[in-house]
């Protein structure tokens, strides 16, 4: 057992998972002097960490280190002690013989379902927790389907870390109704709570040439044409907490809006500037307001950078759903060859809303006016893989 955390009488805490740790940023509740928490775990590789909201002490934390393996951490006391999961995602030996590398991404389940996550892994797998993560099952609907391999991606191909699953959604309206992201594999939707799983990919483009253009192509949504690999790879999927049925998408190929009912995206970011294109990892939304949404894009060029355009950080933000997006940059460096991950934008519930993101180069950024103006929080971190926004008390 570990002793250390964070002051259970701050107000805003932004949970940091690096490449080298877990680190705390404490903002108190006006969120103007920030302070930084020594480092949890130092040397691990914290992929995701997250506060429960359903009684905001429980912290759970998916690890890995070279030699000793993937595992779960958790905290039932929002991070001031810490043990390791009994039984964390593992595969049964099989004739698969799938080898967890790392849990990429975790979920607390719906409010009625208390002590209960979610959890994705690489190679792509779905698990669930019913004991606030000490003990971790396979969810049968999706690990042993029957199409498992042509709905998955190769762990020998794709993405740079192995494909993962990420943005698990819950819809607060009904424990059952659930959404999954695959990258690569696209997106799924599961109104079973999770025993069966459909693909929502229509009017998204595939990976078939330069993201950018105009040509990408795009494919009807079944289940034939859906690829083994990375032609169809969302990035980050949000389903805005104020009206479940508006979902935000940051992929591979460009930034979408799905308004349910429909079962069509559509691609908001060709509203973006040409010269800086609507690709990216990200994707943040306003906890209020469902028309308010931003993302970090991109160099998305033939050669793949993966940092800013031009080497220069900016935010985008759109106001009206992604008709139009704003230019975002006050306050951040004028030139900066960094990106930010999937999970490393945050967006809190202050007025008006505080906004903050990690880069790959160590520096935690913030907003306390909705993106308008952006101040550095701390610099030199290891590489940043998620950011979180948690109010303790």
């Amino acid at each position: 057992m570990i002793t250390q955390g964070v002051d259970l009488e701050s107000g805003h805490v932004l949970i940091v998972a690096t490449r080298k740790g877990l680190f705390f940023l404490q903002g108190g509740d006006d969120r103007s002097n920030w302070t930084l928490n020594e480092p949890m775990f130092l040397g691990h590789i914290i992929n995701h960490a997250v506060l429960d909201p359903r009684d905001r002490k429980t912290l759970v934390a998916s690890s890995s280190t070279g030699h000793l393996g993937p595992t779960i951490l958790r905290s039932e006391d929002a991070g001031r002690t810490w043990q390791e999961a009994i039984r964390p995602p593992a595969f049964q030996k099989g004739p698969k013989g799938q080898v967890v590398s790392h849990t990429f991404w975790l979920t607390p389940g719906h409010p009625s379902e208390p002590g209960v996550w979610f959890a994705g892994t690489s190679p792509q797998a779905l698990w669930t927790s019913e004991d606030d993560g000490a003990t971790w099952r396979g969810m049968s609907g999706f690990n042993d389907h029957p199409d498992y391999e042509s709905r998955t991606e190769d762990p020998q191909a794709g993405t740079p870390d192995g494909p993962v699953p990420h943005s698990i959604l819950i819809d607060p309206r009904d424990a059952k109704h659930m959404y999954l992201g695959l990258s690569g594999g696209g997106v799924w939707e599961s109104l079973d709570h999770g025993e069966s799983w459909s693909p929502l990919n229509n009017g998204m483009a595939t990976a078939t040439g330069d993201p950018a253009s105009d040509e990408m192509e795009i494919q009807p949504d079944s289940i034939e044409w859906l690829p083994i690999g990375p032609q169809h790879d969302p990035h980050h999927v949000v389903m805005h907490p104020a009206n479940p049925d508006r979902l935000y998408q940051q992929n591979h190929c460009g930034i979408y809006r799905l308004d349910r009912p429909g079962d069509t995206w559509q691609r908001i970011g060709r509203n973006m500037p040409a010269e800086v294109g609507d690709i990216g990892f990200v994707m943040g939304v306003h906890p209020l307001d469902d028309q308010t949404c931003w993302v970090f894009p991109m160099d998305g060029t033939d050669v793949w950078p993966r940092t800013s355009p031009g080497g220069r950080p900016v935010v985008y933000c759109s106001r009206d759903g992604g008709l139009t997006w704003q230019c975002q940059n006050k306050g951040l460096p004028e030139r900066g060859w960094f990106t930010v991950k999937r999970q490393a934008m945050a967006v809190d519930v202050g007025d008006p809303a505080g906004v903050y993101f990690g880069t790959t180069s160590g520096d935690v950024w913030g907003s306390m006016d909705s993106g308008n103006n952006w101040s550095n929080l701390v610099r030199g971190l290891p590489e940043i893989y998620a950011v979180e926004v948690a109010s303790i008390r």
